[in-house]
């Protein structure tokens, strides 16, 4: 009969298969000969000590050895007669929607404005080297969403959401890394996740359903109360009883269309700062306590949150040996995210650090307004380029110019600017005091080797879009469901998945 025991292991030996094996076994109780099957459940770094150590949660049996996890794609039903379902956004949640509606027998037509993740690809080149945004096809919009080219990360809280273990297992079916399952900060990297997309896509039209690229919606057709589907800017209209707004948070045309239809959208609290990047090898000597990081750790991550005047500050989609990538939707703006390969393997570490705001007025627009004005400083400091403005961390909490800058990861380069004039008052004043507070909990996190860069806005929607809290539609708009990071319900590719299934449900419980 299985058992299951947790461990706490060097790292060499965490590592080892066979060593896994005789430390459970002999915790345990049991001679190693005895146990025929072993497996890890759970894994994590715990570096609270000086010796870091990683913890497992190992499940091993003395009856049956225990099969090697593999990528097998799900078997879907033929839905090509089904009811459509529109489905604005192919993003994770767009793309979790459709394969929801599919094993319910409706037929999802999903609508994408950006390019499939291999054409994308040229349009991230445009904005690294020529410093041409592409409104329809850039890090936010296209094939698989912002996180597509923004790290994959999966790891979230929102377990009272949904099933976190159906949305992992779904990926790992798609081809990652089973790694995913037991990882207590699972990862795939944005050098393998679009292919993961990709088979997502060819599995969801394989069983009838169609995902649309360039094809932008620009209005929804209502009538009566009741949504009938949607208008798109070549002027072609598809018709469905249920439109889903699977969007994002940067599509702000959506949020500008129905606020112009009278649709009632609401003001939302975000966050707003910077991406600081450190040399990963600091963030190592901190969180690891050595000199030189052991090679069978990873490298190190942080998590800091600090409240400064009533506000929130903290640290967001941290990236260990990752980028800095350029993330404007439109031009005159510059927008900062970041994201890391599989292997994590670049010489920095970069993390979003940012101040918790409320919109300034109850316009539902406010906030998106508010970050529009940061975005275009930015844009103003830069030079009216993507390059971004940044200044060295010491620098900033002094108050003084950078007289020059260190080495950084963000392609189309930085540019010397004061932060101040570029960030609002609220935002850069709690900034100061969240990274000096930072600096005396990590001792050496405070240095003028890292730079911030400015600025990070997106962190989640301005907006959100109401919905009944049974059915999921729109409460003015029947057939029209709000989903995920757009319409102000997730936050990440992991929340943002299982509010898309969610969706579905409820879809399918409305019947024919």
């Amino acid at each position: 009969m299985p058992r299951t025991i947790d461990l706490a292991l060097p790292p060499r030996e965490a590592a080892d298969p066979a060593l896994v094996r005789q430390a459970a076994a002999e915790a345990c109780g049991l001679p190693a000969a005895q146990v025929r099957g072993a497996r890890i459940l759970k894994r994590s770094i715990d570096a609270r000590s000086k010796q870091p150590l990683v913890r497992l949660r190992v499940e091993i049996s003395t009856d049956t050895e225990f099969p090697e996890p593999v990528n097998t794609p799900p078997q879907l039903p033929d839905v090509h007669k089904g009811r459509p379902v529109i489905i604005v956004g192919c993003g994770p949640a767009g793309l979790f929607t459709a394969l929801g509606c599919i094993r319910r027998g409706l037929r999802p037509v999903i609508l994408e404005r950006g390019k499939d993740v291999r054409a994308r690809r040229r349009d991230l080149a445009a904005i690294n080297r020529d410093h041409v945004v592409d409104p329809d096809s850039n890090y936010c919009f296209g094939e698989g969403g912002a996180g597509t080219y923004s790290d994959g990360k999966l790891y979230t809280r929102s377990d009272k959401r949904g099933s976190i273990a159906q949305v992992l297992e779904t990926f790992t079916a798609f081809g990652a890394s089973p790694d995913i399952l037991i990882d207590a900060h699972p990862h795939i990297g944005t050098n393998k996740l679009p292919k993961i997309i990709t088979a997502m896509r060819e599995a969801i039209a394989h069983a009838g359903g169609e995902v649309r690229f360039g094809t932008r919606v620009t209005d929804l057709l209502v009538q009566n109360g009741a949504v009938h589907g949607v208008r798109t800017a070549a002027g072609d209209e598809f018709t469905a009883r249920q439109v889903v707004l699977a969007t994002g948070h940067s599509a702000r045309d959506i949020f500008e269309l129905l606020h112009a239809k009278g649709i009632r959208i609401e003001a939302k609290s975000f966050a707003m700062g910077v991406r600081i990047e450190h040399p990963q090898e600091v963030i190592d000597r901190i969180r690891y306590h050595c000199t030189v990081r052991d090679p069978l750790l990873p490298p190190a991550s942080y998590n800091v949150v600090q409240q400064v005047d009533g506000r929130g500050v903290y640290s967001f989609c941290m990236c260990p040996g990752g980028i800095i990538a350029p993330c404007a939707t439109a031009p005159g703006e510059v927008v900062t995210n970041g994201w890391s390969p599989s292997k994590r393997n670049n010489p920095y570490a970069n993390s979003g650090i940012v101040v918790a705001v409320d919109p300034p007025g109850n316009a539902p627009l406010a906030g998106l307004r508010f970050q529009q004005q940061a975005e275009q400083a930015a844009w103003r400091a830069g030079g009216q380029r993507q390059s971004a403005p940044a200044q060295r961390m010491e620098d900033f909490i002094r108050k003084r110019a950078s007289r020059d800058l260190p080495e950084c990861s963000y392609p189309p380069g930085i540019v010397p600017a004061m932060l101040d004039d570029v960030l609002p008052p609220e935002v850069f004043s709690r900034l100061r005091g969240g990274l000096q507070a930072f600096g005396e909990k990590m001792r050496g996190y405070r240095t003028n080797e890292a730079v911030l860069v400015a600025v990070e806005s997106r962190t989640s929607s301005p907006v959100r879009i109401p919905r009944d809290p049974q059915t999921l539609e729109h409460p003015e708009v029947n057939g029209l469901y709000p989903c995920a990071e757009g319409a102000g319900y997730a936050g990440g590719i992991v929340s943002a998945a299982m509010d898309g299934l969610r969706v579905a449900e409820a879809i399918a419980a409305q019947g024919q």
